[in-house]
């Protein structure tokens, strides 16, 4: 495993090469004509100053605010080029600032705590008392950490009529420890990149070192405050227009969590999920380029709080593309109709057959149960969830999906499933559930289950998967597991088959499970174990 030094460096260095401008925090740009724009402190909450960029449109006021903070570990240019088309092209005042306790603002970093709320209020009002903004046109939106203030603050402040949440959470807790797994690569990202570009405050500096010890108790009590999950009546009431734009692969927040919470919303919503992996759909954006993301965005702006009369609000608000093949957008009215039906398909035993010399159950029609199938835990195969941001970027980018090969999966180690070849293809469309019975041999132990369409020659590529950790279980007691794999929209071609694989080790996670125990995987007499396939 790579020490926590490179891979804390190695993460930020591809976080900022794909979410922040290459550009000093108070860098000579060139804004448009008749754009002013304003690099200055602004007041924050209890005399924290934060750096700040101020971007005033031409003409006459009274221009709709878009106050917008910026993502961890970035500085207030994160959105330079985006800012300066929403101030020329649309007319709005925008406020763009460094998050407290990174770079050149002052205080500490608070993990969007209430400290970073209340300094989101106060650019608000600094905004209403210093530009000619409209204090009935006010919105928020960002990319990632500031995505989850810009939730969060609209959950305080009514004054805030729409948002753009971009590459953020609603769940912290559930999205780096998701069913009781400690997301490593995500986690070691977040705190170095913190102690890079910033100043970790107490709560967080508590959070890091009781980590450290193994103890996430700490982090688990803070999550539910810095979590807009757990404010969506004040969402609601508020009647804040919430569009969501999020990745498939988005390695620090996966999009469960958020398909939830958009479920929740009963305001006016836009849910936009795409190929790619943490901040990377909305980037180049961000820099100003075309981006169907931003211009989605823009136009959720612009009816509601320009008013304009663009169709946003008729449109079917769901829209995927799938995550592989470089496929269209799809429509639908709500989250639940992405999937039309669901097929559930039955666990076999696995066993050698003349044909395959390694053991694999059959993923079939009709129940199957009676059977064990014991594993060697805490070794490991070829199956793997993929890199944070590379095996995302990749798969946005140049269609090559984290793969596998089939043959190679060691079945000492795991357990694998295949299915029959889909003669004509079939679209996997929503979140994939796993059932099935495990017996650990020690207290902890870590699951990783994976689903692959795989290829004539056993070649897989990966669909999604999801962790899941067992927390003081009895060992030798059997326990029922139902795990629900992350959404996708993912085509599996014509000829290909699917294949699941349930192992006990995978780099992107923190893994309980040590090497020398077993795992009894099984499908007991009464409760077989199942795949619920999800199609549209």
């Amino acid at each position: 495993m790579p020490s926590t030094r490179a891979l804390a460096a190695s993460a930020l260095a591809a976080l900022l090469l794909v979410s922040s401008p290459a550009l000093p925090a108070h860098a000579d740009t060139q804004a448009p004509a008749g754009v002013d724009v304003d690099y200055r402190p602004l007041p924050g909450s209890g005399g924290v100053n934060l750096a700040a960029m101020v971007i005033t449109p031409p003409g006459e006021g009274p221009h709709p605010l878009l106050v917008m903070p910026a993502a961890w570990s970035t500085s207030n240019l994160l959105y330079v080029g985006a800012a300066y088309r929403l101030a020329y092209e649309s007319g709005y005042q925008v406020v763009s600032y460094t998050s407290r306790g990174f770079w050149d603002s002052g205080g500490e970093v608070e993990v969007a705590g209430p400290e970073d709320v209340a300094d989101a209020r106060a650019v608000i009002d600094w905004a209403l008392a210093n530009t000619d903004a409209d204090p009935e046109r006010i919105g928020m939106a960002g990319i990632s950490y500031g995505a989850g203030i810009s939730l969060l603050t609209a959950a305080a402040d009514d004054r805030v009529r729409a948002v753009g949440a971009m590459s953020g959470w609603s769940d912290l807790a559930e999205s780096i420890y998701s069913n009781e797994t400690i997301s490593y690569q995500a986690v070691e990202l977040l705190l170095g990149s913190a102690r890079l570009t910033g100043r970790p405050g107490a709560a967080l500096r508590e959070m890091e070192e009781e980590y450290r010890r193994g103890n996430v108790q700490p982090a688990l009590e803070l999550a539910p405050e810095r979590s807009a999950a757990t404010k969506i009546e004040a969402i609601n009431a508020n009647g804040t227009a919430v569009m969501i734009g999020h990745a498939w692969n988005d390695g620090i927040f996966p999009p469960g969590q958020l398909t939830d919470f958009y479920t929740d919303l009963t305001g006016p919503k836009r849910l936009m999920l795409s190929p790619g992996d943490h901040a990377t759909p909305e980037a180049f954006g961000a820099f100003g380029l075309p981006n169907e993301t931003w211009e989605s965005l823009t136009r959720w702006f612009d009816h509601h709080l320009r008013g304009v009369d663009n169709g946003v609000d008729t449109e079917a608000p769901v829209r995927v593309k799938p995550n592989n093949g470089r496929g269209d957008w799809a429509a639908y009215p709500d989250w639940e109709s992405v999937t039309a039906e669901e097929t559930t398909l039955h666990l076999g035993r696995p066993e050698r057959t003349w044909t395959n010399w390694q053991s694999t159950g059959g993923l079939e029609t009709a129940p199957e149960d009676g059977w064990e199938y014991t594993v060697n835990a805490g070794a490991g195969t070829t199956a793997e969830s993929g890199t944070l941001f590379l095996s995302g970027a990749l798969q946005q980018f140049a269609d090559i999906p984290t793969g596998v090969s089939l043959p190679l999966v060691n079945r000492r180690n795991a357990g694998v499933w295949t299915g029959d070849p889909h003669a004509d293809g079939v679209r996997v469309s929503g979140s994939p559930r796993a059932h099935l019975t495990v017996t650990p041999t020690a207290e902890e132990q870590s699951l990783y289950v994976y689903l692959y369409a795989v290829n004539s020659r056993g070649t897989g590529a990966l669909i999604t998967h999801e962790p899941y950790t067992l927390r003081e279980a009895r060992p030798g007691e059997p326990v029922t597991v139902d795990v629900e794999l992350e959404p996708v929209v993912w085509d599996v071609p014509a000829g290909h088959r699917l294949a699941l694989v349930v192992d006990t080790r995978d780099a992107r996670y923190v893994n309980e499970t040590a090497s020398g125990d077993q795992v009894v995987l099984g499908s007991p007499e009464g409760d077989p174990a199942t795949l619920t396939v999800p199609t549209a």
